[in-house]
């Protein structure tokens, strides 16, 4: 089996996770600071190549009421461009309240806020890739 990777895409960084070889254990992974598309989806794609993925799983950032905002169309460009030039397969898993989530992790550690902001996004690609990884167990 090959390693998953998560993705918790926003507008300026792109928050990483990957999981074990089994797929039972997701881990953080880390914070991109986003450059532009071109240069982005490469460095997913070289990622992948690195880490030995076969699959992405991207956070959809439904809005609460599960419609789909600007934000949803930014994460399905960038799904888009990604998968032009990369064969992984391409999963999107629901992200709701993972920030949310990400952010509460972080405060009950004690964390400072400028280590937290740096750190969010690898927790919250974190959380999106387990509940992928808990989805496919049941």
């Amino acid at each position: 089996m090959k390693k998953i990777i998560g993705l918790d895409i926003g507008t300026k960084r792109i928050g990483i996770a990957t999981s074990d070889i089994l797929g039972i254990i997701a881990s953080s992974y880390e914070v991109y600071n986003r450059r532009n598309m071109y240069l982005d989806v490469r460095y997913m794609k070289t990622l992948a190549e690195k880490l030995d993925s076969d699959t992405f799983v991207i956070g959809l950032p439904l809005k609460l009421d599960g419609s789909e905002g600007d934000s949803v169309k930014m994460v399905k460009d960038f799904a888009n461009e990604l998968s032009a030039i990369c064969d992984n397969k391409i999963i999107f898993q629901d992200e709701r309240l993972s920030t949310v989530s990400a952010e509460r992790i972080l405060l009950e550690g004690n964390m400072r806020r400028e280590k937290r902001k740096a750190t969010i996004d690898a927790v919250a690609a974190t959380i999106i890739l387990q509940n992928y990884l808990d989805k496919l167990k049941k």
